[in-house]
């Protein structure tokens, strides 16, 4: 890596350590400069203002290590800053991922809070996007550019199933929604149930 490149990755570091430092107008842009520091990979190799040159193999180390060699922020004040911006919540989180070492305990103590950086799980679109991304990439990049929802896209992949509401107190309506989204041989096994005494 030149020194020029790794000036230029110091440059987009310190202004994601404003934003997250900021409290109300550089917030705004953390999602922005979170997106080009992960896509850039400028935090693994980068000089700190006072030209001190500084290497993380971690991710995970780049964000808890205290300024100016790292932002000295938690995992979840981040994933907090990046949570409405799906592009900048799906790059934290892969990065978060792929820096991890298999098997070793990544639990960090901060000056307030133990944050645990497991895998997401259940319903929560992190979850969704990290399964998308592990095994269905041509879904994962749709969603990604907002094609599909995270959900359309679990249930197109059939990691989910299509689930619907009917309303319960109107027998007509309630038809209406199941002949919609149920095909023929369904709606039969369904009325078979409903009769069987």
């Amino acid at each position: 890596m030149t020194a020029q490149s790794t000036k230029a990755n110091a440059v987009l570091i310190q202004a994601l350590g404003s934003g997250i430092r900021s409290t109300s107008n550089g917030l705004a842009d953390v999602p922005a400069l979170l997106t080009r520091v992960l896509e850039e990979e400028a935090w693994r190799v980068f000089t700190t203002p006072r030209g001190e040159l500084v290497e993380h193999s971690r991710f995970i180390d780049f964000v808890t290590t205290p300024p100016t060699a790292g932002l000295g922020a938690s995992i979840d004040l981040v994933r907090r800053i990046v949570a409405e911006d799906q592009v900048a919540r799906d790059l934290f989180d892969r990065a978060l991922q792929d820096t991890q070492v298999p098997g070793e305990r990544t639990d960090l103590l901060d000056n307030v809070q133990q944050v645990r950086t497991k895998a997401p799980s259940g319903n929560r679109q992190e979850a969704a996007l990290r399964r998308l991304r592990k095994d269905a990439p041509e879904l994962h990049a749709r969603v990604m550019n907002g094609e599909l929802s995270a959900h359309a896209a679990m249930v197109q992949a059939g990691f989910r199933a299509k689930t619907v509401t009917v309303p319960t107190g109107r027998p007509e309506s309630c038809a209406r929604a199941l002949k919609k989204n149920m095909n023929e041989e369904d709606i039969k096994a369904l009325i078979k149930l409903l009769t069987a005494s």
